[in-house]
């Protein structure tokens, strides 16, 4: 810094010091002012000269804050990859479409022996509903293929054996094309498709598939 110092003093020393009339004339009055010997007053120029170099560094100080900002944000971005979600299209179509099926309920509901295929039971597909609940004693209904139900079965058997089949098939007879069906507090036994709206003591539901 002294040697930035020592070249504006001279800078101003020439340009200030110069033998033309108004040089004088700012000369007269800086000596005038109490300054001290010389054509200018040596403190003046030195304070001059150090209020510039000062405004020199700053703006330079500045130049460069300016550029290395530029320099940041016009970096270029290195091994940035856009973030892209893998697709799921493929399990949601899946996904989806067993929802749409654990919807559905028998709309009516049929019962059916053996040979009557279960599931969800419509007026163009009839299916015997293998979920049923029933909404008096809120047990599932059980079924069992080719059995029939004893007649010797009472309300006080399946009171007390719902639903564990070891101790429900002392009940149960071999025949084939039939289904017993059951729960804690009902029993039938079904050879045919039967529509259960035909069999007002039952209180079975399709539970949804």
């Amino acid at each position: 810094m002294a040697e930035g110092l020592d070249e504006l003093l001279d800078e101003v020393e020439s340009k200030f010091c110069t033998a033309d009339p108004f040089c004088l004339g700012e000369a007269e009055r800086c000596r005038g002012c109490g300054g001290g010997g010389g054509v200018l007053s040596a403190d003046w120029i030195r304070a001059e000269a150090e209020l510039h170099l000062r405004s020199t560094e700053t703006f330079k100080k500045e130049d460069d804050l300016d550029s290395l900002i530029n320099e940041i944000f016009e970096e270029p971005n290195f091994d940035k990859k856009p973030f892209k979600l893998k697709s799921k299209s493929s399990g949601n179509t899946s996904v989806r479409a067993s929802i749409q099926y654990l919807g559905k309920s028998c709309s009516p509901v049929y019962l059916g022996g053996s040979t009557v295929p279960c599931g969800v039971g419509t007026t163009t597909s009839q299916r015997a509903c293998d979920h049923l609940r029933c909404i008096s004693c809120d047990f599932c209904v059980v079924s069992y293929n080719d059995y029939m139900w004893d007649k010797s079965c009472d309300y006080l058997f399946f009171r007390n054996n719902m639903p564990e089949f070891q101790k429900l098939k002392i009940k149960l007879v071999k025949k084939k094309g039939t289904r017993a069906y059951a729960c804690q507090c009902s029993w039938r036994t079904i050879e045919e498709l039967t529509d259960l709206q035909t069999d007002h003591q039952l209180r079975w539901i399709c539970g949804k598939h």
